[in-house]
Formats: C-alpha cells, structure tokens, sequence
C-alpha cells in the first residue's frame, strides 16, 4: 500500500513552484536590460514608446503626490467614489515613476514612487464602495508592479516601509479580491486574477499565487480563460455588451500570463492558447471585419446577450503589443489581426484611469524569438496538465 501510494504521488502530483523570480511581474530584469538597451541605441519601435512614457506627466519625478489617505472608494452609489481620482493619478505615477527608474536610472524617480508606496502603506485603511473590486484590483496592481521594481533594484527603499507595504497588500487589498467577483462582469474576476497573482509574487507567497493561477484555469465565474473567452472562436462574455470592457478583461488575462511566464509558467498557451483566440476574434471585429456570435448567458444568470455590441467600435485600447509580441515574437505563432491592431496603436500610450498597465510597445516589444533571452525562468510543467 505504502509503494501505491509512492507511486500515485510520483505520477499525479503538481510539480511545486520553484522559488519566485525577482524582479518578476511584469519584466524581469534582462527585459528591462533589453528595453534599456534598445532606447539607447536609438531603435524602433521602442524609442517611441519611450517617448510615449517619458512625455506622460504621472511619469515625472515633479509630479505632486496627492495621498495617501485613509479611506478610498469607487462605486455607483452616491458617495462611494472617495478620492477616486487622486487615487488612480498616485497609483499610475508609482508604477510609471518606477519603469522610468529601471529604464533612465535617474534616482529621482525611485524616490517619487518610494514616496508614493510609502504615503499609502502607512495611511491606507480601507477601500469601500459598490465597486470596491475594482478599485482594489485595477490601482493594486499599478502599487505592486511599482514596488516590484523598486524592491528588486537599487533604490535603496527602507526595510521597514517594505514590510508597511506587504501589509497594506495583505491586510487591506487582498481581502477585498481574494474571493474574486462572482456575480460580475467578467472584467472584474479578471482584474483580481492579475492583482493576486502580483501580491503572491511580490509577498513569496505560494498560496496567494496558486489561488490566482487555479482561478485563471478553473475559475467558476465569468474572470476563468474559458469562461471569459467562451468559445474556440474566440467570443468574449463581454462582446455583446461592449468593447471596452471586452478589451479591458483581454487586458487583464495577459497581464496574469505575462507574470506568469516570468515565473516559469505557461498560462499563455492553456487550453490551447484560448488567450490569443479572444485577442484575434476582437482584434478582427475592432478593425472592421465581421466575426460570428452566438447568444450567451453569463455564468451569473444575469447577462444574456444576442448579438455583438458595436459599443465602443474601433476605440483600440493600449493592450496588443504585448499579447502579439509573445505570440508571434516569443513563440513564432500568426496572429494576424492581433498584429494590425498592435500596429495601428503604435506607440501605445497610457491607459485609462488606472485600467491597464499600458505604453505596451516600450515595455513588450521584442526581436523575433526573443525567448532565449527573455528572463524566463524555465517551465514547471503545469502549462502541460489541462
């Protein structure tokens, strides 16, 4: 009985994550390296993406602080949106400060998103609001993504205000996500997909991080691979209600896949690259071709769409140079109208609000098959267990 049990466990057990990779969300260091080089020779199309960043005002090292505070919000009610704004303009210059920092070197910069980090840790205490989700999720990530970066290099942040840090993540972020967004849009799961998966990385927390990475394959709201990329056409759960959204929660599912190939991890290639599926079907519908669409209901019940929305039409969202440059550049795979809509955004600039992390052709440009040299720590083997 003992040698069975040996046995199943040799053949069915999940290989464990390796120690975490840092810097390891969105670059690591040889892409930033790699970046930095590029800019400096003067190549394209990454200057102009620099450029992109460097002229984008929450980028300066100037850029006044406008927290932190206690209490933020964001919601439909009246009264829930607490500091909105100033919120997502802080979040966005934490993060853009950092990149400027690991990109210019100027150490200006990692003090500004020091500053930044360091003014919500020791302040914020809750985030409320109907949409409470999205707050926590879309500005959490931009938190996490600045204060990976400036961790992992030499900025030169205290020890003392990294630890404030992980418990403003662990203590008043992370309760709001944990449990994803089960009666939403599919946007909102995705946004708590993305951002758990960061606090797992940034925290070396295996739990947090297996918690995001087991809901990005087998989630049961609308935020899973497949049950927001419905169908092997590629067919969203939010193509009938518009496209921003559709584009929003794309956005959202790449950002998880690019962390997590930074972490070893294939999550761009599961269920047989479903993520590229949903790019292309609403790349080809935003650049004026005519996809198929089947009436689908929701996982809530609660949305029930007939035929695709023409919303929000040709509005092409800052979220395709990285989802194409994997795909064709990393892994030599066509993804042709992924490919016309990265080049019709190029240079990608900012986001809105604090939606996504944007100026995709700076940060995720790369050589054709560029993988050898991409930071990847190598696979586990999970992207092969279905």
């Amino acid at each position: 009985m003992y040698i069975w049990a040996i046995l199943w466990t040799a053949i069915f057990s999940v290989p464990a994550q390796a120690a975490f990779s840092h810097p390891g969300l969105l670059h690591s260091q040889q892409q930033l390296d790699f970046i930095k080089s590029k800019v400096e020779a003067g190549e394209q199309p990454w200057l102009s993406g620099y450029e992109q960043l460097c002229k984008h005002p929450q980028s300066s090292y100037s850029y006044v602080v406008k927290g932190g505070y206690a209490r933020v919000g964001r919601g439909s009610r009246q009264g829930d949106n607490v500091r909105k704004g100033e919120f997502d303009a802080d979040c966005n210059a934490a993060h853009y400060n950092a990149l400027m920092w690991g990109l210019a070197g100027d150490k200006r910069h990692a003090d500004k998103a020091k500053e930044i980090l360091n003014a919500y840790a020791s302040t914020l205490r809750e985030i409320v609001g109907t949409d409470k989700i999205l707050m926590a999720s879309l500005n959490g990530a931009k938190l996490v993504y600045a204060a990976e970066l400036i961790r992992h290099t030499d900025a030169g942040w205290d020890a003392a205000d990294i630890d404030r840090f992980e418990r403003l993540l662990l203590e008043v972020v992370y309760p709001v996500i944990r449990d994803f967004a089960v009666f939403a849009n599919g946007n909102w799961s995705t946004g708590c997909v993305k951002t758990t998966m960061a606090i797992g990385v940034f925290c070396d927390n295996q739990e947090i991080f297996d918690r995001a990475v087991n809901w990005y394959r087998h989630g049961t709201d609308n935020g899973s691979l497949t049950n927001y990329i419905i169908n092997e056409n590629g067919q969203c759960q939010e193509s009938g209600r518009d496209q921003q959204h559709a584009q929003l929660g794309l956005a959202h599912l790449a950002e998880a896949c690019e962390m997590a190939w930074n972490q070893g991890l294939d999550l761009y290639g599961a269920s047989d690259n479903r993520l590229l599926k949903g790019f292309e079907y609403t790349a080809q519908y935003n650049l004026g071709c005519e996809v198929p669409f089947v009436p689908w209901r929701d996982t809530t019940g609660k949305y029930y769409h007939t035929t695709i929305s023409d919303d929000g039409r040709g509005r092409l969202r800052p979220i395709w140079e990285m989802v194409y440059n994997h795909y064709q550049n990393r892994k030599g795979m066509d993804c042709p109208y992924t490919r016309l809509a990265a080049q019709k955004s190029r240079p990608e600039a900012a986001g809105p609000h604090a939606d996504c992390c944007g100026f995709g052709t700076l940060l995720f440009s790369r050589d054709p098959r560029h993988a050898q040299q991409d930071g990847r720590n190598g696979s586990t083997g999970l992207e092969k267990k279905e």
